[in-house]
């Protein structure tokens, strides 16, 4: 019998990972796609509880409006081959007292990132979706807020480009900045095409 891919031992131990599972309410169930021929990488928050209980990353309202940003169908989106999708944290967080998901586990990103990484060679754009996946990969190369920072988009390009979060949320965020529909859609989907053909 052969030696499994090295992708494929790298998640099926992150599948597997329980590092945080007393901290996790609904318990662990890490949540990713990635294949080594992968050209988009996705880099979105943590999954919710729709996602949690099925298992497929942005299956749910964030995910379809996701899908209509990047004017791509779920069957292009979920084409593991081409699209990579990795969260800041894998698993469900859980709800906060006062409303909303909580963070992303602190835990997460730091032990499997950068393994992760280095297994997609072929990762043409990475999508830093919502302030979690910003402050990883950006660093001190973001702004001051979220918005400065989507708004900055030329400055992450050709590796990183940020977006916010697509929750309901944004709905009054995308209306106070016309910007977004007019200037970084239209080269968010030349770019995503670009990148997964």
């Amino acid at each position: 019998m052969g030696r499994a891919d090295p992708l494929d031992r790298l998640l099926c131990e992150i599948r597997a990972c329980r590092i945080c599972a007393s901290e996790l309410p609904l318990g662990p169930r890490p949540v990713l796609r990635a294949a080594a021929s992968a050209r988009l990488l996705i880099v979105g928050q943590a999954p919710g509880t729709r996602v949690h209980e099925t298992g497929i990353p942005w299956n749910d309202a964030s995910g379809a409006r996701l899908r209509g940003w990047l004017a791509l169908d779920p069957e292009a989106f979920y084409d593991t081959a081409r699209v990579a999708i990795a969260p800041i944290g894998f698993c469900y967080p859980g709800r906060q007292p006062g409303g909303g998901d909580r963070p992303p586990r602190p835990e997460c990103a730091p032990r499997w990132h950068d393994p992760l990484l280095a297994l997609l060679p072929r990762i043409r754009l990475t999508l830093l979706v919502g302030a979690f996946a910003q402050a990883r990969y950006l660093g001190p190369r973001r702004q001051r807020t979220l918005t400065e920072t989507v708004r900055g988009f030329r400055d992450y390009l050709p590796r990183n480009l940020p977006i916010p979060h697509p929750s309901w949320r944004t709905n009054h965020w995308q209306q106070r900045n016309p910007w977004f529909d007019t200037e970084l859609l239209p080269e968010l989907r030349a770019r995503v095409r670009a990148a997964i053909g």
